[in-house]
């Protein structure tokens, strides 16, 4: 089952009687078990029969005795296992998984790594009462669209430039992001879409420099600019490393490398191929395609991977030179191709 199915049977009061989710991005284990928490059971009911347990401190002879137990005037019993990872015996819980208790909604919480299906524990995932669910960490290249998705499930609007700001800014950790984005629920008025102002008056993304406008100013070989957003970059090397910077245009030259190989395509099939969500994106890459021709746009990526290794000291023939000299050099060189 996907997250989205798994919330929306919760919400309906369908439950399963084990839930084991694992995976590398918490955001979605906490999710899960956060909504059975909250609707499995009417609250004057949970302080008999809800439990939560840490895996560090739970013994499984102890947890399966709890697991067991019959709910006090409920219909069901809820025990949640956080921090399953840490739990040492976890592996003598399958004789519970392939045989659960009708009455007991468990579920384990194992984050940061998903569980080996070879394993005998893995194995017993299979059973048709646990709902497995892995948690995926998602791409770069997804974060936008799930900042879309998830402000749009909030009845709130988000224009792609605001959710590209976003993902570039708070990188591909949920939590932070959600963090993020439930204080902008709270500054902004009710209904309100979300704009790439707001983004920067209140998650505190400095409004001309940043790799966003970095981008649009390499883009137009606005020299002026390429030299302000540096020199603010190189003012706060801890907010703006240069490899992550380097990574960032690496990724947009490389549509702009594709966008040359696809015209005279539909621009609906140019924005399948850039996995771009809007024209509003794709008008700056083609004023940056304008500018920089296929060759031009090939030696700009070949730059940004020597630089990417000189950044982290590889073929640097001056060892002594900072991030500060790299990036200057590196952005007069892109700015200057073809002449």
């Amino acid at each position: 089952m996907t997250f989205d199915q798994i919330l929306g049977d919760i919400k309906k009061q369908k439950f399963s009687p084990v839930y084991f989710l694992h995976g590398e991005e918490p955001f979605f284990i906490d999710a899960i078990a956060d909504s059975i928490e909250e609707n499995a059971l009417p609250e004057d009911q949970r302080s008999f029969n809800q439990m939560v347990l840490y895996g560090k401190e739970t013994d499984h002879l102890a947890l399966l005795d709890q697991l067991r137990r019959y709910p006090m005037m409920s219909e069901r019993q809820v025990v949640i296992l956080k921090e399953a990872q840490e739990m040492k015996s976890l592996g003598e819980l399958v004789s519970y998984l392939e045989n659960p208790m009708p009455t007991t909604v468990f579920v384990i919480c194992h984050k940061h790594k998903k569980v080996d299906a070879r394993t005998k524990l893995g194995k017993a995932l299979n059973n048709k009462q646990v709902i497995a669910f892995e948690g995926k960490k998602l791409y770069d290249n997804q974060i936008a669209a799930w900042v879309s998705d998830f402000c749009k499930s909030r009845k709130r609007q988000i224009e792609p430039a605001a959710a590209a700001l976003i993902a570039e800014y708070l990188g591909t950790e949920l939590s932070k992001i959600t963090n993020e984005l439930d204080k902008l629920e709270i500054n902004l008025p009710k209904g309100k879409g979300i704009t790439v102002q707001d983004v920067q008056d209140n998650i505190g993304i400095s409004k001309e420099y940043n790799v966003f406008e970095l981008q649009k100013a390499l883009a137009v070989r606005d020299i002026a600019k390429v030299s302000r957003i540096r020199d603010h970059f190189t003012s706060n090397p801890k907010k703006n490393p240069l490899v992550v910077t380097i990574s960032s245009l690496f990724g947009y030259f490389s549509k702009v490398l594709m966008l040359h190989s696809l015209r005279g395509q539909p621009d609906a099939e140019i924005l399948k191929a850039l996995e771009l969500r809007s024209d509003w994106f794709l008008k700056e890459y083609k004023v940056a395609a304008a500018n920089y021709n296929f060759g031009q746009t090939v030696q700009i990526i070949s730059l940004l991977k020597e630089y990417d290794l000189r950044s982290k000291g590889v073929d640097n023939d001056n060892t002594s030179t900072g991030e500060g000299e790299l990036m200057k050099e590196l952005f007069w060189k892109i700015m200057h191709q073809g002449f």
